[in-house]
């Protein structure tokens, strides 16, 4: 018998040493999984030639069916706040980097095999915002370089005018863009809870990754927003991301002794002081297919099943509502987020106080955000002339006549506020974008000039520019402002030059061959 228990305790002692050794293996297995999805999926580096974000169209048998989590297990409630999304369930997100991802659906920052591809711009538009939206439209028109499509989500009685603007700007503008124009939409269950959030239409945006479902990559901005550099610059951030993050935002706040979020918010915010929403990039595959840390649940949840939930916790605690649920969401999950600097969305909170962006100071202003109004009252006179500026722009003018010099006259009346006694900030980029620009025009102009056979030459007197002759013809054919024009701007005199256009009408004495009008400029 004594023998016979002694067998017995030596079987029983090996079962209990082999089920704890399975139990270390199994929670080595976990920790290790919860390692890998905190580092998430690392793709192709971004670095690789040929494989960065430039929003790209992705084909329908490139994009992977969505990921069926559930199954047949049934939806399990895990804290007082919420019930678990449908499609989300207990076994599987205790398992959740097993079920995270399939080969090759992570895309990096790039996913373009050709850089060339159009950018894409989006806006929400709702209530008075028509002509504040065509104006960021136009600067973003104006400054750009690569081919633009914009995504309009605006109410139904905006889409006409809308078009109808937009299709002018196609004929008079040698710029290529191309535009679709949205309804207003929400879930239609949660619809009005949507609208009401903030200010109305402007929860739109958090939709955009589950609306835009074919878009790779996006930039959202806000309607009050002006570009005073090209919009290719701000696109090639996305270069920039890493294999975690997804979004790029500027910080609500460069001085924390002025911020709102560090003194006032009640619930998470991204980093020292937030972010703001206003000018927003986006990698929305990513976006798409991450799963997000959250404080409602042990469980990440992807981004369509996040958004009701933490509003619903937080709706009584939310002022700046969806800039807050973002800085909610970037709170829990700062490996995601790349900041770029304050100048690429400078709002009045940068100068009103006292000039606090460093990076505007020493290379001036990029985006300019003219939130609180700014644009349509007395508060900020600096902000509301540029605005006023760039939305009296005519096409395809000279943009230093019509744009700057008057520009920088209106300016010189601010000065009277702290922003004003900064006003250099606001044209110190918007002048190399201006002379861009004026290289564009003026190659678009001299293109069509040599089309028609039409010799022109360079000509400059040091301080008197003359008028040029006067060409009935070439008036009627190619209108445009007088060449050589003298301008008051301090003991400048301004002339419109232009290089030999077409060397091969020209006489070895730079006379124009017979037969072709001759135009001094």
């Amino acid at each position: 018998r004594r023998r016979a228990r002694g067998g017995a305790m030596r079987r029983y002692r090996r079962a209990m040493l082999l089920c704890s050794l399975l139990a270390l293996l199994v929670i080595l297995y976990v920790f290790n999984e919860i390692a890998e999805a905190e580092e998430e999926v690392p793709g192709p580096s971004p670095r690789v030639a040929g494989a960065r974000g430039r929003g790209v169209d992705l084909p329908a048998a490139a994009r992977p069916e969505p990921l069926n989590r559930c199954k047949d297990v049934s939806v399990s409630f895990w804290n007082p706040y919420w019930m678990l999304p449908t499609g989300v369930c207990a076994v599987n997100c205790f398992w959740e980097s097993a079920f995270r991802h399939k080969v090759g659906t992570w895309s990096p920052a790039g996913t373009s095999k050709n850089s060339s591809w159009r950018m894409h711009l989006a806006v929400v538009a709702c209530g008075q915002r028509l002509e504040e939206t065509l104006t960021m439209l136009k600067s973003a028109v104006i400054f750009s370089q690569k081919p633009l499509h914009f995504h309009i989500f605006a109410e139904d009685e905006l889409h006409a005018k809308f078009n109808s603007s937009l299709e002018t700007w196609k004929t008079a503008f040698h710029q290529k863009f191309s535009h679709t124009i949205y309804p207003i939409t929400f879930p239609a269950e949660t619809a009005v809870v949507w609208k009401k959030l903030f200010k109305p239409c402007a929860s739109q945006r958090l939709f955009l990754p589950l609306i835009l479902k074919n878009v790779d990559s996006l930039l959202y901005v806000d309607t009050d927003i002006l570009f005073l550099r090209p919009m290719d610059d701000i696109w090639a951030f996305l270069e920039d991301f890493n294999h975690t993050q997804i979004a790029g935002m500027a910080p609500e706040h460069e001085e924390p002794r002025i911020g709102w979020y560090n003194r006032f918010a009640r619930h998470p915010y991204y980093g020292k002081t937030g972010i703001n929403s206003g000018v927003m990039l986006m990698n929305m595959t990513r976006i798409r297919k991450k799963y997000f840390k959250n404080d409602m649940t042990t469980a990440r949840l992807k981004w369509e099943d996040i958004l009701l939930p933490l509003f619903k916790k937080y709706k009584l605690n939310i002022t700046w509502g969806d800039q807050d649920l973002l800085n909610i969401i970037f709170h829990h999950n700062p490996e995601s987020l790349f900041i770029f600097p304050c100048q690429w969305n400078y709002r009045p909170d940068h100068c009103m106080y006292g000039s606090n962006c460093k990076p505007a100071e020493d290379e001036g202003i990029f985006v300019l955000h003219g939130n609180r109004g700014v644009y349509h009252d007395e508060k900020q006179p600096a902000f509301r002339a540029m605005y006023e500026a760039i939305k009296s722009y005519p096409f395809g003018e000279d943009p230093i006549l019509s744009l700057l010099y008057p520009l920088e006259k209106e300016l010189q009346k601010t000065t009277n506020t702290y922003c004003g006694r900064i006003h250099q900030v606001f044209t110190q980029q918007l002048r190399k974008s201006i002379r861009t620009l004026q290289d564009k025009i003026s190659k678009g102009r001299m293109k069509q000039y040599e089309q028609a056979g039409i010799c022109i030459f360079e000509t400059q007197h040091p301080k008197l520019c003359i008028p040029r002759a006067e060409d009935g013809d070439m008036e009627s054919k190619f209108p445009f402002n007088p060449a050589l024009q003298t301008l008051a701007a301090g003991n400048e005199c301004y002339c419109d030059i232009t290089l030999f256009l077409n060397p091969a009408l020209l006489e070895p004495d730079h006379q124009c061959k017979n037969g072709h009008n001759y135009q001094e400029k």
